[in-house]
């Protein structure tokens, strides 16, 4: 079977779908724009060929990129980059080029909030509720009708681009000022103090889910982005039933397959509130701590997945995995070195984070597992505390 990977290099931990990809028997095609020199020669090595593109954004050259690999390597099988970025463009190919997998028309209820909320109604699952607004005329009623504060963000967005937080009246108009009404934006109660958590999983190439995990923020992100708080999250070992119903509910109605996938919910008492599905894994590291927390290789899992093999259910139980970083601009009490020491082997991960993911993440992650709660805040605390002075 043929695989294309588009962007095979970026981001640095993706090189593993490759490497898994290859071990399980793929001849694995790589589509990128940086020179072939760049590339480690690990990712050289799973490659069996590689295409440099001066613009991975110009879709027609990424075509004509498939229709070179095509002539040479025959069908192409699957073309996937598992970067939610490049979600349209490999809809495109795989139309043209009759691939398997997402076209262009089943992208629409993953890319709109305004849609997705429509199949989370279908699903019976409580969501937060919003409004879409193509024009600066409809905002005001808008905001009369859900009430400030509100979160205003791009109706076709990936991730915290784009988003603003309306807390009070100045706030709206300042929106109003920097829109430039080219892209729509969706409208939604801002969730104060709102612990926000997720549903995660790996679908088959039935529809089925054959792994599935939660993860939940210290702090709400737009806080930390806006205040540039230290940062964390926290792989569950658990999963809470009702939040497990409304994710495999949601799954179901999407109709997704061979696929990972990230639901963002927020707590709201005992209950929960679905925001939005990401037809994608969560994105930085977040695979890694997945692995970490879960005893799985997920890389290899899903290379099984597209081969039509079963999922390797893990052995040993689930363990809280903590996801943490430290930022450049703080100075810590406590050092890599000081970490290790502290927490011997249950430290599993240490990366510098791109400067694509530090203004929200920070600079330098860490993975280090927990068997507890308390053990969670006594890493937060440890990690995150600041020297005096």
């Amino acid at each position: 079977m043929n695989f294309i990977v588009t962007s095979p290099f970026y981001p640095e931990n993706f090189q593993l779908f490759t490497n898994r990809l290859k071990q399980q028997g793929f001849n694995v095609l790589g589509i990128g724009q940086e020179p072939y020199d760049q590339l480690p020669q690990s990712l050289k090595d799973d490659l069996t060929e590689y295409y440099k593109v001066n613009d991975l954004e110009n879709t027609e050259e990424v075509k004509k990129a498939v229709a070179y690999l095509f002539f040479k390597h025959g069908k192409i099988d699957r073309i996937e980059s598992q970067n939610e970025h490049w979600l349209n463009l490999e809809a495109e190919i795989r139309e043209q080029f009759n691939i398997p997998g997402n076209k262009p028309k089943d992208l629409r209820k993953v890319k709109f909030k305004s849609e997705m909320k429509k199949l989370f109604a279908k699903a019976g699952v409580p969501a937060v509720p919003g409004k879409v607004a193509n024009k600066k005329g409809t905002v005001n009623r808008i905001v009369k009708e859900l009430g400030l504060p509100l979160v205003a963000k791009p109706n076709s967005g990936v991730g915290s681009s784009g988003t603003y937080k309306l807390k009070d009246q100045d706030a709206v108009y300042k929106f109003l000022e920097e829109w430039d009404e080219k892209d729509a934006y969706f409208f939604e109660p801002y969730i104060e103090d709102g612990k926000l958590l997720s549903y995660d999983g790996l679908i088959d190439q039935n529809g089925d889910i054959v792994f599935e995990t939660s993860l939940y923020y210290h702090d709400p992100t737009l806080e930390v982005l806006k205040y540039q708080l230290d940062y964390g999250y926290i792989i569950q070992k658990e999963i809470p039933e009702k939040l497990r119903a409304y994710g495999q509910a949601i799954v179901k109605q999407f109709g997704m397959k061979e696929r990972f996938f990230h639901i963002e919910f927020f707590e709201n008492g005992d209950d929960y509130l679905v925001v939005e599905y990401n037809n994608r894994v969560a994105g930085g590291y977040t695979i890694d701590m997945y692995n970490y927390a879960n005893h799985v290789d997920l890389f290899r899992q899903f290379a099984r997945i597209v081969d039509g093999q079963p999922f390797e259910t893990p052995s040993s139980p689930a363990r809280y995995c903590v996801a943490i970083t430290h930022r450049d601009q703080n100075t810590y009490a406590h050092d890599e070195a000081a970490l290790r020491s502290h927490y011997g082997d249950r430290f599993v991960f240490s990366k510098r984070l791109p400067d694509a993911f530090s203004a929200l993440q920070g600079n330098q992650f860490y993975g280090i597992l927990a068997d507890t709660e308390a053990e969670i805040e006594e890493i937060f605390n440890y990690v995150h505390q600041h020297k005096e002075g």
